[in-house]
């Protein structure tokens, strides 16, 4: 049984934040937990591949709710506006999940990117977070920017750097 634990990965664009955080899954799956991944901003399913993750069902499920195939990043605002509403159905499923208790370990990649984009505020993650400590989820949260005001819910902080140094020989 999960011990309603949060954990947050966050760091630099493109330093392994995902990746990381599908380690810990990989690491559930060996404790014969099941895990569900709900990414925002990265697009839809056609963007990326999710093939080897989908292999994985049923103990890790990967959802996407996004409908655009293109990073949020790169949407014209009409278009943010839209994928608004899509991002704002992944954070509902999210809720049911952890009120269902679906799973041991939730992990919303690119949460803390919704909060950054002024999607949710900070008090409906820490709603979100409160729900996730009741159900006695793990929950998982990355993202690039990292508020201070989560402090207080953290179990764990993992900040990753990427540092490029150039070899001489």
């Amino acid at each position: 049984m999960s011990t309603g634990r949060l954990e947050v990965i966050c760091g630099e664009d493109s330093s392994g934040k995902t990746a990381m955080a599908l380690g810990r899954a990989l690491q559930a799956l060996t404790e014969q937990k099941t895990v569900i991944v709900i990414q925002f901003l990265k697009g839809s399913e056609k963007t990326g591949n999710l093939e080897v993750l989908k292999r994985m069902e049923p103990e890790l499920k990967v959802f996407r709710f996004e409908k655009s195939d293109r990073y949020f990043a790169e949407l014209s605002d009409a278009e943010k506006k839209d994928e608004e509403i899509n991002i704002r159905n992944g954070l509902n499923f999210a809720k049911k999940v952890l009120v269902t208790g679906e799973c041991d370990i939730l992990i919303l990649d690119e949460i803390l990117g919704i909060l950054d984009e002024g999607i949710i505020s900070l008090e409906e993650l820490k709603a979100l977070i409160c729900q996730a400590r009741q159900s006695e989820a793990e929950l998982i949260m990355t993202g690039t920017v990292y508020p201070q005001e989560l402090d207080e819910y953290a179990d764990e902080i993992t900040k990753v750097q990427t540092r490029y140094e150039h070899c001489e020989g």
